[in-house]
């Protein structure tokens, strides 16, 4: 119990001293990971439109051709990206390209760290949603494209007007579940240079050596940002959805009078439990049938 007593001490200590700093790297970690998360769907989302566009054999061999290639292309991207850490492709991507480039592509000064971490996060980012958005793409029933096509549209009304819009309901948990990681993953970027919330706490510690009681607020803080943005995540996909019930137009006479609308709370109106199921056999009781309804 001493322990915890002089953790917290030590946490206030580190707090009460260093605050700016640690505020300064959340800050960047938030701005960086939405930010990437963002390009990122973007760039899933079209690669996963891509290496879904359908093809068959009697099509000109030049769009069987360019697709194939575009899938070959979508596909090593991911491989590649998905496969390999994120620490590593930061160093490609900001070491590698001014070698291969003899210095004619570089990231210099603090912008060019920023450029360098979103570019990183967002192509990393994007090779997973890649694969998201084609999963969610065809996990819509394939009865739907059907009948779009039966009834005159083209590819691209289909996947804009009845595809996408439930693909992107579909993979709205991993789109959170992305920018979460991202999160979390954007302490990797302290390897180019990039001041974010990890970086925060190397700098920290470097001064006053209290690594454990540092790495204790490093904790506290990332669980916060990812407790608090899933909270946010699940109330927009809780508003997605839409109300539990949807109570049909009054107006809708045939409806009604069918006896197949039920509403919430009220049941139909030849339902027994109804309101006015039981006015009418109230009047029954009381006055007797008419003879229209015998």
């Amino acid at each position: 119990m001493d322990k915890l007593v002089k953790l917290g001490q030590d946490m206030a200590l580190l707090w009460e001293n260093y605050y700016p700093r640690y505020l300064d790297g959340i800050k960047n970690t938030l701005i960086l990971a939405l930010v990437a998360t963002a390009i990122g769907c973007v760039i899933g989302l079209v690669c996963g439109i891509l290496n879904t566009i359908p093809y068959a054999k009697h099509d000109p061999l030049p769009k069987r051709f360019i697709l194939k290639l575009v899938r070959v292309i979508v596909r090593i991207y991911v491989e590649v990206f998905r496969g390999t850490p994120m620490m590593l492709q930061a160093v490609f991507i900001f070491y590698g390209l001014p070698y291969f480039t003899d210095g004619g592509v570089q990231f210099s000064g603090y912008s060019g760290m920023w450029i360098a971490s979103i570019i990183i996060v967002s192509i990393n980012t994007g090779a997973y949603m890649a694969e998201s958005v084609r999963g969610g793409i065809i996990s819509i029933p394939v009865g739907q494209t059907e009948g779009a096509k039966a009834i005159g549209m083209n590819h691209v009304q289909t996947m804009t007007s009845i595809i996408l819009p439930q693909a992107l309901r579909n993979i709205m948990p991993q789109i959170g579940n992305n920018f979460i990681i991202n999160v979390k993953d954007t302490s990797v970027m302290f390897i180019i240079g990039f001041t974010e919330f990890f970086a925060s706490h190397r700098y920290i510690t470097g001064v006053n050596n209290m690594y454990f009681p540092s790495a204790a607020i490093e904790m506290v803080g990332y669980l916060i940002m990812t407790l608090v943005a899933s909270f946010i995540l699940r109330k927009i996909e809780k508003h997605m959805d839409g109300p539990a019930n949807f109570e049909l137009a009054a107006g809708d006479t045939l409806t009604m009078s069918a006896g197949t609308y039920s509403h919430p709370s009220k049941g139909t109106p030849f339902d027994e439990h109804s309101k006015e199921h039981q006015e009418r056999v109230s009047q029954e009781l009381k006055y007797g049938r008419n003879r229209g309804d015998r």
